[in-house]
């Protein structure tokens, strides 16, 4: 009796097996691994595929799974409904870049209240206590790298300009705030305002090629994202002023160092989005687990000029276009 009982038990096993199989399931998370997605920000930006390199590797090295997903552009109406439908899938963890602190709030802290352990990775949300770990680079300093940059390369002083994405975005206000705290504690330089580019660089150009008109005295503007920084270098050689006024980005994929080169930009504020995804994975296995993680942890800078792009150093900063 007990041998016909064990022959039907795994006459029924195999079936289920073979069952889960013709249906194309997936292997369950805990024989797999820990199930992490990561959304990105934006998908296609040399930032967010270096972070996603990160990721994959800290990923391979513990023995999880990831899914990496991401928006086509950065828009919180376009992120959300790809939240939601992660959500709905429970993976154990979920890196995610939100892209509003106020639109993207509700959404991730109820996520976290179905038992899913948020990582934030880059930038942030109004109150982010709902997070196992929040990871991003020290924004307000990266303004005022900025505009050290500004003064080593315009070391006589003048007006300086700040183009921005637009408000609500946590890493480039954060970027705006500092650069113009520094700018307005330096005597020989004036600060002229803050605009939005919308991430478009048309835009952004017809921001610059205005404020050129109406301040003789400009000499650098600070774009505070890959957009504003090519639409500020378009209207600078549309008013005949190349070789005048220089511009400072952030970040460093591969179009920004182009333009580095180019010297179409004459700075660049290069962050370490590898860094940020490795130890976005780190964090979220320790929650995962229910070991103590580390609520915030920032990374630095390098900044990156046409003297020292080519240097060892130079080249490890520069983000990737895609994973070695």
């Amino acid at each position: 009796m007990k041998s016909t009982l064990k022959k039907s038990a795994i006459s029924v096993i195999s079936a289920g097996v073979i069952a889960g199989l013709s249906l194309g399931m997936a292997p369950s998370a805990s024989a797999a691994g820990e199930d992490i997605v990561f959304i990105q920000g934006v998908k296609g930006d040399g930032f967010y595929i270096t972070m996603g390199c990160g990721v994959d590797a800290a990923a391979k090295k513990a023995g999880a799974k990831v899914t990496t997903v991401g928006p086509a552009k950065f828009d919180a109406t376009l992120q959300k409904p790809i939240l939601d439908s992660i959500v709905a899938k429970k993976p154990d963890a979920i890196l995610i870049a939100p892209n509003d602190v106020n639109a993207m709030q509700k959404p991730l802290e109820n996520a976290a209240k179905q038992g899913i352990k948020i990582v934030l990775v880059d930038t942030t949300v109004k109150n982010p206590k709902f997070a196992a770990s929040a990871i991003s680079s020290n924004n307000f300093a990266g303004g005022r790298e900025a505009f050290n940059a500004v003064k080593k390369l315009v070391p006589g002083g003048g007006q300086v300009l700040g183009i921005g994405v637009k408000p609500g975005i946590s890493t480039t206000d954060a970027r705006d705030s500092g650069f113009k705290s520094a700018a307005n504690k330096d005597s020989k330089y004036t600060f002229i305002g803050q605009e939005y580019s919308d991430n478009e660089p048309a835009k952004a150009a017809q921001i610059t090629t205005a404020a050129i008109a109406a301040n003789p005295n400009l000499k650098a503007i600070f774009a505070s994202n890959l957009f504003s920084a090519q639409g500020a270098a378009t209207g600078i050689k549309q008013a005949g002023k190349e070789g005048q006024i220089i511009v400072v980005g952030f970040d460093a994929g591969p179009d920004q160092v182009k333009a580095l080169k180019a010297g179409t930009v004459q700075a660049l504020i290069a962050q370490q989005p590898y860094s940020i995804g490795e130890q976005g994975v780190k964090q979220a296995i320790k929650a995962i687990n229910g070991q103590k993680t580390k609520k915030k942890i920032t990374t630095g800078f390098t900044i990156l000029t046409k003297d020292n792009v080519n240097s060892t150093a130079g080249k490890a900063a520069q983000y990737l276009s895609k994973c070695s």
